[in-house]
């Protein structure tokens, strides 16, 4: 998880500070207005970082096509200053991450390769 920095380890490992922060974070999910655009919070990823685009061309097809629709149906939204009607609005726990978990394998690939190319060969002297 070094791509990017969170706090969710340090919150969730403390119950008492997640039952705190838990209906603040909701109520911030629902102040933002992404689900009621048809939006996943993953899809609000932005695209223009190299890690970014190769966890998409790791996406199956069908969820690629599925982000696609969101984005292009929730664009069409915004042009026309709308918002889904209630029951076409993603639920909370339909709103799961997709492409994080891509995005922590591209770049914990990442660094071992740099890792890798880092490492040093040391030859012992023979005395």
């Amino acid at each position: 998880m070094g791509y990017y920095y969170t706090l969710a380890p340090y919150i969730v490992k403390r119950p008492w500070l997640y039952k705190l922060v838990q209906p603040v974070a909701a109520w911030y999910q629902n102040l933002a207005g992404y689900r009621q655009m048809g939006l996943m919070c993953d899809d609000l990823i932005n695209e223009e970082d190299e890690v970014v685009l190769k966890a998409l061309k790791r996406l199956p097809e069908k969820v690629a096509y599925d982000r696609v629709y969101r984005l292009r149906r929730a664009t069409q939204l915004s042009l026309s200053q709308k918002i889904l009607p209630k029951e076409e609005w993603i639920k909370p726990e339909e709103d799961v991450p997709y492409l994080m978990p891509l995005i922590d394998q591209v770049y914990a690939e990442i660094q071992e390769e740099k890792a890798l190319n880092n490492l040093e060969i040391i030859k012992k002297s023979k005395h």
